[in-house]
């Protein structure tokens, strides 16, 4: 009985020596020079019991290229394992709730998959402001209304019954929700997403598209209205419209032929984008008895690029805290805000500001060589020059921003603009 009560409080004092060891090694890791060792270490640690990162030493400590690599992985695979653990079930029930507010969708998948990924595709219902039963079939319809080969196919119930039901606020954080459990669970190419809609849904693409024109490679607007909607965010994708020539409710016809016009000039002005289409279809009113379908194809030529050479960002109504690699500080989004900004080998230009105080620049090694130094400069003027350090904090909050492995950086540079 003696010895089993020794080899028990040897038993205990070993376990102890452990848990000790462990937390030594752990705050040795997290003062030394290594900060992706100390990364690991932190992350070995359960979710819930993990002391904050940004109060980490070294999640501010500078990274070469090959460990801002390795920490944005490392950070990327700790971020799937909890969306594949915390949100499986809102995919199984193909449903999700922010706030007061429940998106449901039906889905299918069609042809193979590709080597990158499924496609992505998202297709809104029309109908709005009517009785919940009629938004019901014009959702059970959308679903059977196109057929994107290789791809996720998904029509979502627009979670209100308003005129609006496409593009109130709350619609952008549920699609970046669906886009990033779409990645994360159904092995989703990131790059290959793509935003579709007819009617009140086309009301919702003329809206969405330049609002988040970072999520998606192209969008299709079908015989919708924009309302008060801009162009300027399109730069970077793909952007077509189909409407009936005959469609002259609420002058559908006439305001794409504007959007036509409009669109030419912008990309007259700005040749390397706004790449469109636009196609009124002789002989068809509302309804165009789905010649619109040859959208599908056309979009399914384009690829997202993330991190494009030049970025046009007007807010809208709703407005957001970033847009590709630019973003504004907590609190300082506003509608009609704009930013014109381009980026040459290791020099950015901001080209145009209205109404933005302070704006961040996030720079990632796919964009320019971070062990350089970076000019950023306004009208002439140098607003900043000098080598942005990479960290574990910028990578991590990045990616917690948008679940986009696409769009994660390790260096932020914020500068004030005159």
């Amino acid at each position: 009985m003696q010895m089993d009560r020794r080899t028990g409080l040897i038993v205990t004092i070993a376990s102890l020596l452990c848990v000790l060891m462990s937390v030594r090694s752990f705050g040795d890791v997290a003062r030394g020079d290594d900060p992706v060792a100390a990364l690991r270490a932190w992350l070995k640690q359960p979710a819930d019991h993990r002391p904050e990162l940004a109060q980490q030493p070294f999640s501010t400590s500078p990274l070469t290229k090959m460990q801002a690599a390795d920490a944005a992985k490392l950070l990327r695979d700790d971020q799937l394992r909890d969306l594949r653990t915390t949100r499986a079930d809102e995919w199984k029930t193909q449903a999700i709730t922010i706030g007061e507010h429940t998106l449901k969708w039906k889905q299918k998948f069609v042809g193979k998959k590709p080597r990158g990924g499924w496609n992505l595709f998202i297709s809104m219902h029309g109908g709005g402001n009517a009785a919940p039963a009629v938004n019901d079939q014009q959702w059970n319809n959308q679903i059977g209304l196109y057929s994107p080969k290789d791809s996720l196919y998904i029509a979502p119930r627009a979670p209100t019954d308003t005129w609006n039901l496409w593009h109130e606020a709350h619609i952008d954080p549920l699609f970046a929700r669906l886009i990033a459990d779409a990645i994360a669970l159904a092995d989703v190419d990131p790059n290959r997403v793509y935003v579709m809609g007819y009617s009140a849904g086309g009301d919702g693409v003329y809206q969405l598209a330049p609002r988040m024109a970072d999520s998606w490679a192209a969008a299709s607007m079908m015989a919708g209205h924009p309302n008060d909607a801009s162009p300027l965010g399109l730069r970077n994708i793909g952007f077509t419209i189909h409407v009936g020539a005959l469609d002259n409710g609420y002058n559908r016809n006439k305001v794409a032929l504007e959007w036509s016009d409009k669109l030419d000039q912008l990309q007259k002005d700005d040749p390397g984008g706004y790449v469109h289409e636009v196609r009124l279809h002789p002989n068809m009113g509302h309804w165009m008895n789905r010649e619109d379908a040859d959208a599908v194809d056309w979009m399914a030529k384009f690829t997202r690029n993330p991190i494009p050479d030049k970025v046009v960002w007007k807010q809208s109504s709703v407005t957001h805290d970033g847009f590709y690699w630019l973003a504004l500080p907590a609190g300082e989004a506003k509608g009609g805000q704009l930013a014109v900004v381009s980026r040459k080998k290791q020099s950015i230009a901001i080209e145009k500001i209205e109404g933005i105080g302070h704006l961040q620049i996030m720079l990632n090694d796919a964009m320019l060589d971070l062990d350089k130094p970076v000019v950023i400069s306004m009208n002439g003027k140098e607003l900043f020059n000098g080598v942005p350090p990479r960290t574990v904090a910028h990578l991590h909050h990045t990616l917690a921003e948008r679940a986009d492995p696409a769009l994660t950086f390790p260096a932020v540079v914020l500068v004030e603009l005159p």
